[in-house]
């Protein structure tokens, strides 16, 4: 029997094994290699040898796919990219014939009564629908299909107003505000200005969610053009360039606020500075009435609310969340709060309370409960709690019943309100937007699904998932009359989502 040295090490372990120790737990493949023999290691630095050279082939493959566009390189909201065959980018061929097909068949927009949905995140930009029941008991194949279409490009949502609902799309070279039959998706009218803003991780297009009210829409493309519509005919009424007006420079991803109106005010965010990044315009002419503030301003738009018995503005800026007076803009309160990484804010504040409001950021920032109170000279502003439970990115989050439902990052989280405790965190959704309805969450994925989620903090249940779109998602939902209308850069789709 042969009992030398190399031998008796060599059944310590075997090649095979050593292998896959020292691939699997380099600690104790390295401790093993100081009695492994010379015959061994060369095996073992061959195994390591190929798999290097595997990697390396495998990476010059996907750069050679990468260059010759083969193969895509798409942000979807995370901090890596994505590798696809196909990018989400309108198809501006399908949409032009698909159009040019609908004009043929005439057809009339049957004009309701109501507003159900005038805007972005819909009557108080907090994502609640409440005008009917929704099902919560979907099919299994998903909600009834109304109609689906193509789209131009942008992440701009819905405004839904007397049978006609409202959007901004990027068309070629331009910038379209179109207005769709709620109720069969034909194309009732457009409004066409030459912009095209585009961005190396977003894409193309417009972000801004046009706001209907007393028979106009008001529309605000990327690069700064305001405009008053007619609603019924598409006439401009009145039109400016916040940006071009008062010489600001576009935001890196574009202007993205909605417009917002009060009473007879149309309130704007233009970042301009010199006391013009926050405008306010008589909506019926276009007139100045007022302007503020010289702060580098948020992606969120700019909300109507009633904190510590006061109604006001509430707007983000780089380094401080604000509120303003209805009448003038008059600076009432102030905190602190910014983006980590030289980033801006995007989701929307969400009120907790009569006096206190969520604030969140992705980044790595997490979220705060600010809490508003009334003193001898005027208000002042603290912060009740503060953790990184909470990181809304692209997506903000809806209040419920004492709880915050929301995406930290791509996993739906659920907060108590009142200490900030996370109740739990479960389920992906990559970057995508949630709204709140009959004590339910409606979540667009990332990837174009509608899900359906109970809103309750005892415990995370999804009831219902499919595909309601293809693409990257950022878009918001809109939902009215029972009905919810879906959006990306490529297509769009209603659904009936009442009984």
């Amino acid at each position: 029997m042969d009992s030398s040295p190399d031998n008796a090490d060599a059944k310590l372990i075997s090649p095979l094994r050593l292998r896959l120790v020292t691939l699997l737990f380099p600690p104790l493949g390295l401790a093993l290699l100081w009695r492994t023999p010379a015959r061994l290691w060369r095996k073992l630095l061959g195994t390591v040898g190929i798999i290097l050279f595997t990697l390396l082939y495998c990476a010059l493959i996907v750069f050679i796919l990468v260059q010759i566009g083969t193969l895509k390189i798409e942000w979807r909201g995370g901090y890596a990219p994505a590798l696809t065959w196909r990018k989400s980018l309108p198809d501006y061929d399908a949409l032009e014939s698909h159009r040019g097909a609908q004009a043929k068949r005439a057809g009339n927009v049957a004009i309701a009564s109501t507003v159900p949905w005038p805007g972005f995140r819909g009557p108080n930009r907090n994502s609640l629908y409440d005008e009917k029941p929704i099902l919560t008991n979907w099919p299994a194949a998903g909600l009834h299909l109304l109609w689906r279409q193509p789209i131009g490009g942008g992440y701009s949502s819905f405004a839904i107003a007397k049978g006609l609902a409202f959007t901004i799309e990027q068309r070629r070279d331009s910038e379209v505000a179109v207005a769709y039959d709620f109720n069969t998706g034909r194309e009732a009218w457009t409004c066409i200005w030459p912009d095209r803003f585009q961005e190396y991780f977003s894409e193309e297009g417009p972000r801004s969610t046009p706001t209907y009210s007393d028979g106009k829409v008001y529309v605000l493309g990327a690069m700064g053009e305001l405009r008053c519509l007619d609603a019924e005919t598409e006439n401009v009424i009145w039109s400016r360039n916040i940006l071009v007006e008062y010489h600001g420079s576009v935001p890196t991803y574009g202007i993205a606020s909605s417009p917002l109106v009060l009473g007879e005010k149309l309130i704007v965010q233009s970042s301009a500075g010199n006391g013009k990044s926050v405008l306010c315009y008589d909506k019926r002419d276009g007139k100045m009435l007022w302007s503020v503030l010289n702060d580098v301003m948020g992606y969120a738009s700019p909300a109507l609310v009633n904190l510590a018995g006061q109604e006001q503005i509430i707007v983000c800026c780089e380094t401080r969340t604000v509120g303003l007076s209805l009448d003038e803009g008059k600076l009432l309160w102030e905190i602190p709060w910014r983006v980590l990484h030289n980033q801006l804010p995007i989701a929307q504040p969400v009120m907790l309370a009569t006096n206190r409001f969520l604030l969140s950021a992705g980044y790595f920032t997490g979220c705060a409960t600010v809490e508003i109170t009334r003193t001898a000279s005027g208000f002042s502003a603290r912060t009740v709690w503060q953790n990184k439970n909470l990181k809304n990115k692209f997506t903000s989050s809806v209040f419920w019943q004492g709880y915050i439902y929301g995406l930290d990052e791509d996993i739906l989280t659920c907060l108590d309100a009142a200490t900030g405790e996370r109740k739990w965190k479960d389920g992906r959704y990559g970057y995508g937007q949630l709204l709140l309805a009959s004590g339910h969450l409606i979540i667009l994925s990332g990837e174009g699904e509608l899900a359906l989620v109970k809103a309750a903090p005892e415990r995370y249940e999804e009831l219902a998932r499919f595909q309601a779109i293809k693409g990257k998602t950022w878009n918001h939902p809109a939902i009215a009359d029972g009905k919810i209308l879906v959006r990306n850069a490529q297509e769009m789709a209603c659904f009936q989502i009442s009984p």
